[in-house]
């Protein structure tokens, strides 16, 4: 047996020799090498391994990588403290000082300013910028006394006067954004004043009988989708004007693709939530521009803890009228200490199983849910996506780095995005997402480029996909070609596979760059 076993232990030193013989020969000879070696998408692998430590040669990389999609994007929180400050000077707007917020005139008034004249006075700047955002939360800037969750969520009602009057810019300077950090596609959630008449007609009425609630606001979901989608029209044409996509020489963010998500807010009385989602689901059945449905606002606040379960009802009851609309749920935006344990226990469970939430925003109290490997497993086996925003859950829940669930649901095999969340308020974007997911979740190239495929193949985008099951694995036979005609009049008609195939032709590109 020894010489048995010293034969084969010499035998395969000769072989790994010999192998290495020939690779030599066949590099010196001008032969191709195996092929994982000298793929473009392997030297860009090996790129990235060799800069990873190196935060400021990793933003520049980053910032040229193709990424796909945005799906988890809050229009209004986009948006820079800076932007809506010159908005509100060139309107001549007033602004009160304690609390920080769009006041009425006079601008003389004691407590106020004119948003004018902030430009000569920086330290009072410098306080609405920082009332606007979370700036500098994460190095310690600001009251200590004040957590981030309680920072984040104050800005809106700070700055949505302002940004509310605003709605074309807004989406524009969203898409801009995003055409900056080169992503071709983003879901913006969204909202509408056409509510208001929906939530005075059903005030805080009674919703123990969801049917007969239904019966009451359905004869004004028409007027009400016919009213948002004058709105929205307006908005469309202001974000084509501003960015010139009519002209001869449009802007490059005329080229990445804007879906809305309409918005339900769940701190809202319960009746007022179902009239909102049911506006939104009537919605996105008539409009194609709408894509998804979502709930949101502090899932932590004592309404929406109070009514998460009746909230799912709700969309479960929506859901079984309009079966084709889809639903990404904020849920588990929670954390031990934020909320009690018990409080921790269901909510990414009841979005999947009770609402059928095909994405899940957040997600961050996985590990406390109930049997949370049988969830991970069906959410596996479902393929329902979890929209990972890694700077919005450091500021607002301090979960970070090894903390932060991204790696279990990636062992488990549950597909993630990244998304930028409230970038603006946040103070970060995409680019800085994806640096993040490299230096604190030591994701590497490959695992950067399947989030990306990801980001579109869990779009809410119409049509079928390039990828016959997994965004990477095998194309659909008409596509084996990208060039090819039948590939051409496949992508014609299916909005998803046309998005998909650019940013396969982006990676190509990107992949044969030198980066040295």
């Amino acid at each position: 047996m020894n010489a048995r076993w010293n034969d084969g232990r010499i035998r395969a030193r000769f072989g790994a020799v010999q192998a290495g013989w020939m690779l030599a020969a066949a590099l010196l000879c001008g032969a191709a090498a195996p092929r994982d070696a000298v793929t473009p998408e392997a030297r860009t692998a090996a790129y990235l391994d060799r800069i990873a430590d190196s935060p400021p040669r990793l933003r520049m990389f980053l910032q040229t990588m193709p990424k796909g999609g945005d799906l988890h994007n809050h229009a209004g929180g986009a948006i820079y403290a800076e932007d809506m400050l010159n908005w509100a000077a060139a309107e001549g707007l007033c602004l009160s000082i304690d609390p920080a917020g769009m006041a009425p005139p006079p601008c003389d008034a004691p407590g106020r300013v004119a948003a004018a004249d902030l430009v000569r006075d920086y330290p009072r700047y410098a306080a609405f910028v920082d009332a606007f955002s979370t700036r500098g939360f994460e190095g310690g800037t600001g009251d200590p006394r004040v957590s981030g969750y309680d920072r984040f969520f104050s800005t809106f009602g700070a700055f949505w006067p302002i940004a509310a009057r605003h709605g074309g810019k807004v989406m524009a300077i969203s898409r801009q954004q995003a055409a900056a950090d080169n992503l071709s596609y983003a879901e913006l959630s969204t909202g509408s004043a056409a509510t208001q008449p929906l939530l005075a007609k059903v005030g805080d009425g009674d919703v123990r009988d969801l049917a007969a609630l239904y019966a009451r606001i359905a004869p004004e979901l028409p007027d009400a989708v016919r009213t948002t989608r004058k709105e929205y029209d307006g908005y469309d044409a202001e974000m084509a004007a501003i960015d010139g996509c009519a002209t001869p020489v449009p802007k490059p963010a005329c080229a990445t693709e804007i879906r809305y998500q309409y918005a339900a807010i769940r701190t809202r009385p319960p009746a007022q939530v179902f009239a909102e989602l049911a506006l939104g689901f009537a919605l996105v059945q008539a409009d194609p521009r709408f894509v998804a449905v979502n709930i949101v606002a502090p899932e932590h606040d004592p309404v929406a803890l109070r009514d998460y379960a009746l909230h799912m009802r709700m969309l479960r009851f929506l859901k079984e009228r309009y079966p084709a609309v889809q639903l990404s749920l904020h849920a588990g935006e929670l954390t031990l200490g934020l909320v009690p344990p018990r409080d921790l226990a269901f909510h990414i469970h009841d979005a999947v199983t009770v609402a059928g939430a095909r994405r899940i925003g957040h997600g961050i109290d996985i590990s406390y849910e109930t049997d949370a490997r049988a969830l991970l497993a069906r959410m596996a086996r479902d393929r329902v996506a979890v929209e990972i925003n890694l700077t919005s859950n450091a500021v607002i829940l301090g979960v970070k780095g090894r903390d932060h669930p991204l790696s279990l649901y990636r062992q488990a095999g549950v597909p993630v995005v990244l998304s930028t969340d409230d970038e603006g308020v946040s103070r970060s974007d995409m680019t800085n997402e994806y640096l993040r997911a490299v230096t604190e979740q030591k994701l590497r190239y490959r695992d950067l480029k399947q989030i990306a495929r990801d980001s579109l193949h869990y779009a809410f985008l119409s049509g079928d996909s390039l990828w016959q099951d997994r965004a990477g694995g095998s194309r659909v036979p008409a596509c084996r070609l990208l060039d090819s005609d039948p590939c051409r009049i496949f992508t014609a008609t299916h909005a998803k596979a046309r998005l998909e195939v650019r940013l396969e032709r982006d990676f190509d590109r990107f992949e044969r760059q030198r980066f040295d």
